[in-house]
């Protein structure tokens, strides 16, 4: 599930754009309709070709309304900057371009609308001459430009194929098994309560879940679960998640706290974080001035704390402690953006380096400034982590080989990993530095035991007369190579998570069950067997009987031997024909085919079937006419 959000200056025609995109107009307020300008986020989603569904944030474009664009774009995948034909870049695209490249938004389309008002392809090439200098130095330096009119629908369809392109080329959210949902929307619904709504990071909600209100504390369960207005039983990262809460009033929520699983989350006050000024920023930014922090959804005001310098101009990047009027949720990494209170203006933005300090630094202290910028390249566990999430399913040897670690280092990174569950080890081979174990990190596992529960599933539901999937089956649907599959496979097993039970995969519970028609005609099948145990229906028969799937479970339970592709016994009659035939040989030191036709009573055809069969299995050898007992 994937998020994408509109840019750009304001009357460009963003939410046209997306109605023509989507079928729906975003605008919901009727301020925003009666304006006709977009003062609050809108939504709406479209299926891409391929099948997958992707959400959109619709942001202002009006300079009175960029706050409320700020909780907007924080949680999406891609943005599409939308510049008219008939005006191009404008001061709001320009303060919309420098959020989209504080944030560092992984990927973006630039989007040149109202084409049709600009028939002169000359003007449009001066335009696009004219997009591409104003966003050389930006993340959407590489951005294809796309030519389209909502009006005629021209270029729509390329639009969408663009973007399902840039898409699959970019990875989707990790799992972390801790999941943040900034809430940009809180509302309540008749007969339901309490809804909020924002883009799901870091990990998976479901309905059940217990789950707490950040930063009050305030305690719930999910009721229910919607994306793109469709009802979930799990809402899964990067997804646009509407969240049905029992326990919290609305009065209890408000846009930018943060819906989180208990426990996981604490609020803070404080934060240390890298900072880089835009170029264009008016006036120098200095030491204890005010300054409005945005992250996620969240807004507050903070003091301003330079370190190491008493002032930054335009252009400059330095280490930044930021003292928060009011607590907010941020974790080591987060984006975010400062902008002055008054005059109303973007300063710039970082990340975040540690959203937990233990205090107020001493703004000139060289060890300090030494430490923020060894965090900066991360802890070793994080170095470690790195390289386990690039290398998917790999030995613990090539990780550490890979995050370039000293070896005091490694071994560290590698325990703490361990012990916080954020390194898997699939197979033994030792828990070290230098293990040819194969590991994977918990995001990638996370991903994969919930794909081998799926095919497993899927497989029940489509053949629920079988024991199971099997394991070539399995391994062929996941695509993957046969170490990781076995060792993946053995860890499920070994945790009793799935079952393999004779090279078919099943769900522990699965169980072979006949409806009564089913039972039926297997009771019929069974008198004919018990009528004539030794010469008994064909293989063909038997299928043409119960069914094919319903055959197949009655040998898959054991019920029925197979012994030739032509006969078939029950098993209580197997087992005594094999105990006799044992018998006369180790009484007569051999038997013969004609023996073992006259023994119970048959003809050639069953008895050459099981003699056969024996020697394949190993309990006989052929000598010339007759069978003796393999040693």
């Amino acid at each position: 599930m994937r998020v994408i959000g509109t840019a750009g200056h304001v009357d460009h025609g963003k939410s046209t754009l997306i109605e023509a995109l989507t079928g729906a107009h975003p605008d919901r307020l009727k301020e925003e309709k009666a304006r006709e300008m977009t003062i609050e986020l809108g939504f709406g989603w479209l299926t891409l070709p391929g099948g997958e569904e992707v959400g959109i944030v619709d942001v202002p474009g009006h300079r009175d309304f960029i706050e409320n664009m700020l909780a907007g774009v924080g949680g999406i995948d891609a943005a599409l900057l939308v510049i008219a034909a008939d005006e191009g870049v404008m001061p709001q695209t320009k303060e919309h371009l420098a959020i989209l490249d504080l944030l560092q938004i992984p990927a973006g389309l630039i989007v040149l609308t109202k084409t049709d008002l600009a028939s002169d392809s000359g003007w449009l090439d001066l335009l696009e001459a004219d997009i591409r200098h104003a966003v050389k130095d930006t993340v959407m330096k590489d951005a294809p430009i796309l030519r389209v009119s909502a009006r005629t629908k021209k270029g729509i369809q390329e639009l969408i194929g663009a973007l399902e392109k840039l898409l699959q080329e970019k990875p989707a959210r990790l799992d972390l098994n801790r999941p943040r949902l900034p809430i940009d929307r809180v509302f309540t619904m008749s007969g339901f309560g309490t809804v909020v709504t924002g883009t799901l990071s870091d990990g998976h909600l479901a309905v059940g879940d217990e789950i707490e209100i950040l930063p009050k504390g305030s305690s719930g369960r999910i009721r229910g679960l919607q994306t793109h207005k469709k009802k979930e039983e799990r809402a899964v990262p990067g997804s646009r998640t509407a969240v049905n809460i029992s326990g919290v009033d609305m009065e209890q929520i408000q846009r930018g706290d943060v819906l989180a699983h208990p426990n996981q989350y604490q609020p803070t006050r404080r934060i240390d974080a890298r900072f880089r000024a835009l170029k264009d920023m008016s006036k120098p930014l200095r030491h204890a001035d005010e300054v409005k922090f945005f992250i996620g959804a969240s807004e507050t005001i903070a003091a301003l704390r330079l370190l190491g310098r008493d002032e930054l101009d335009a252009g400059e990047e330095g280490w930044i402690q930021l003292e928060l009027r009011d607590p907010l949720i941020a974790v080591r990494g987060d984006r975010y953006i400062l902008r002055r209170p008054s005059p109303a203006e973007t300063l710039g933005g970082g990340v975040v380096m540690d959203h937990q300090p233990k205090g107020r630094h001493k703004r000139f202290d060289e060890k300090v400034i030494k430490s923020l910028e060894s965090l900066a390249q991360g802890s070793p566990a994080d170095v470690l982590f790195e390289a386990a999430l690039a290398l998917q399913a790999a030995p613990i040897r090539e990780m550490v080989a890979k995050s370039r670690l000293e070896a005091e280092s490694a071994e560290s990174a590698l325990q703490e990993l361990l012990e916080t569950g954020r390194l898997i080890v699939l197979e033994d081979g030792g828990k070290n530095a230098k293990s040819e174990g194969l590991a994977i990190a918990a995001p990638h596992w996370n991903r994969l035991q919930e794909k081998f529960f799926q095919f497993v599933e899927a497989y029940h539901e489509q053949f629920p007369l079988r024991r199971g999937i099997p394991r070539e089956e399995l391994k062929s649907r996941l695509k993957l190579a046969s170490k990781i599959f076995n060792a993946a496979l053995s860890f499920l097993v070994a945790h009793n998570s799935l079952l393999d039970l004779r090279g078919a995969v099943s769900k522990p519970g699965h169980e072979i069950r006949f409806d009564g028609q089913e039972q039926v005609k297997v009771r019929g099948l069974m008198r004919r067997f018990e009528e004539n145990p030794y010469a008994t229906p064909s293989v063909k028969e038997c299928q043409a009987e119960v069914g094919g799937e319903v055959f197949n479970a009655l040998t898959e339970l054991g019920e029925l031997v197979v012994v030739s592709s032509e006969v078939v016994f029950r098993k209580t009659d197997y087992d005594t024909m094999v105990k006799q035939v044992r018998s006369a040989i180790e009484k007569n030191g051999q038997a013969t085919l004609a023996e073992a036709r006259d023994m119970f009573g048959t003809t050639r055809k069953y008895a050459q079937a099981l003699l056969e069969h024996l020697d394949a299995i190993g309990v006989t050898v052929r000598e010339g006419d007759a069978r003796t007992l393999r040693k």
